[in-house]
């Protein structure tokens, strides 16, 4: 038998297990040209609270009562295709089932000797995909820089500022509990961190620590928290919107300060992106992150939850601030997670 997870509803405000179905089939067999795919690790993300929208968006909203899909490592248990041989791992965009039919299109074979499977969702991955390109393509880092990171424990935000360091800015980052704060500062080599659950001015706490301003904006958050980085951006400053997890959950469209007059007075770049857009340079940016992971330039925070059925609920804690760094669901018999 296999399990899928399927949208069973869609969510109304912060997702529920409600939302979702675990179900059971039978094992499926393939043809030629086709193999068959057992998932390791399966990657949950907060921009899948977007698909679960029925609104238009830059991907097709997910339908209700067939499967969620993310990326996920799978192992080739079965192939009756001459690129794929058993025991292969791929990674891409699969369906949530512990097994399932595919050509191997659009799937990538990796290598899990030297480097964990893991990181192929994380740092070797679209996550740490979304912080080099946005970085390196909007942000556009000088040495000698302040760059602010917003979710800074989180699994793009924790890249971005360790990359921010290579690059040699001054790395300030914004996260939601002390420990997460001490993370970032003496684990993972930023020169500051804020906690925003302790700090009733996020503007001044932003001052205090970026007295001369902020010159890049890396912004995983949006809502009061742009608004505070946007009172510290300097002139010709650089505002990179990767994500608004603050705003992903609302009913009801949000109002703010507009930003207008700053963006005109201060020749301020604001853009928005995903991490697609730079599809074509992606072996470049795999080859960079894998040499600065190996030199141990880059670290990379695992949380680990066993077990297909966790996956729902794995990502429900997303956006309770439950995931220090990441999850992603590992399914049966293998323990790591990032």
């Amino acid at each position: 038998m296999s399990k899928t997870i399927i949208l069973k509803q869609r969510p109304d405000g912060k997702p529920k297990t409600s939302d979702f179905e675990i179900i059971k089939e039978g094992l499926p067999s393939i043809e030629t040209g086709e193999i068959l795919l057992k998932a390791k690790y399966v990657s949950v993300d907060p921009y899948l609270r977007g698909r679960m929208r029925n609104e238009k968006s830059y991907i097709e909203p997910f339908k209700i009562n067939e499967p969620i899909a993310s990326t996920v490592v799978a192992e080739v248990v079965e192939s009756k295709n001459d690129k794929f041989s058993d025991g292969d791992f791929l990674t891409g965009m699969l369906d949530w089932k512990e097994y399932q039919v595919h050509t191997g299109e659009n799937l990538r074979k990796i290598n899990g000797d030297n480097i964990s499977l893991s990181a192929y969702l994380g740092v070797l991955g679209l996550t740490g995909l979304t912080a080099y390109f946005g970085l390196k393509k909007i942000g556009e880092p000088k040495e000698g820089e302040t760059l602010l990171v917003s979710g800074a424990a989180g699994a793009v935000g924790s890249i971005v500022g360790q990359i921010g360091k290579i690059k040699g800015l001054r790395v300030i980052g914004i996260a939601g509990s002390d420990e997460k704060v001490t993370l970032l500062k003496e684990q993972l080599g930023f020169d500051a961190a804020i906690n925003y659950n302790t700090t009733d001015d996020m503007a001044a706490a932003i001052k205090k620590h970026a007295p001369d301003g902020i010159d890049v904006y890396f912004d995983n958050v949006g809502s009061y928290t742009l608004d505070a980085a946007m009172e510290n951006i300097n002139r010709f400053g650089r505002v990179i919107n990767c994500g608004a997890i603050s705003l992903y959950n609302e009913t009801d469209r949000p109002t703010g300060p507009r930003l207008e007059t700053t963006l005109v007075k201060k020749s301020v770049k604001m853009q928005g992106f995903i991490v697609r857009n730079f599809e074509k340079d992606f072996p470049e940016g795999i080859q960079q992150l894998s040499t600065w992971l190996k030199e141990g330039k880059l670290k990379h925070e695992e949380t680990i939850l066993e077990g297909f059925e966790t996956i729902p609920q794995a990502f429900i804690n997303l956006f309770d601030g439950k995931i220090k760094v990441r999850c992603w669901l590992k399914s049966i018999k293998f323990y790591r997670v990032q």
